[in-house]
């Protein structure tokens, strides 16, 4: 590849790198919006865009071909958001709300709440489309959307670094151990749910008598 052709395909990368940026920080700030507004169900928002090399190793891991069309059309996780509750029937409440929104279409959903991955991984995923304009053209760009507890987010914070921040593979032993280890956390999740239903249910009569 000659160096004219290694820039026009950095420029490239880059120009659609941007469009994902546009479109990113257009859901950031109605997801803002929308924790402004509900900040009793939301905890905390943050958003990331995928670097260069996180992308080139899903593509590979994949095995899909390196070329532009794959990265647009196949890796949908390329700008994400995640958002933080405190309890698990907040993460319903708000998945109802941004449907609401005018500027979201949603195309996958993946409740991993109900049915957890193997490794005990939970959170209610969202693969959604906005509409960006470019050039007086609009383009829907993907934005992945994940929805969690604190808890969950500890415990899936935690297992990232464990098992990818390392120079050692986890053992299978190891992978056990965190699979047990979120678990008990989806335990303590739902007990904590519980306590307080039951702390609301008493303020509540206590208003009424």
């Amino acid at each position: 590849m000659t160096k004219s052709q290694m820039i026009k395909k950095e420029s490239c990368f880059n120009f659609i790198m941007n469009i994902y940026d546009i479109a990113l920080s257009q859901i950031f700030q109605e997801l803002t919006w929308l924790k402004e507004n509900n900040s009793d169900i939301i905890s905390n928002v943050t958003k990331r865009i995928k670097n260069p090399d996180s992308i080139m190793k899903k593509m590979k891991k994949k095995h899909f071909q390196n070329n532009y069309t794959n990265l647009i059309e196949r890796i949908d996780d390329i700008a994400g958001i995640r958002i933080v509750c405190p309890f698990k029937e907040n993460i319903y409440t708000v998945l109802k709300l941004i449907k609401e929104i005018d500027s979201i279409y949603i195309l996958k959903e993946k409740d991993y709440i109900r049915k957890p991955k193997k490794s005990g991984y939970s959170a209610y995923h969202l693969i959604i489309e906005t509409p960006v304009n470019v050039n007086d053209t609009e383009l829907l760009v993907k934005v992945e959307i994940q929805i969690r507890t604190m808890a969950m987010d500890f415990w899936a914070t935690n297992e990232h670094d464990i098992r990818y921040k390392t120079n050692k593979k986890i053992s299978i032993f190891d992978s056990k151990k965190l699979s047990f280890y979120a678990r008990i956390l989806n335990i303590l999740d739902d007990k904590m749910m519980k306590l307080r239903k039951k702390q609301n249910f008493k303020s509540l009569q206590f208003f009424k008598t």
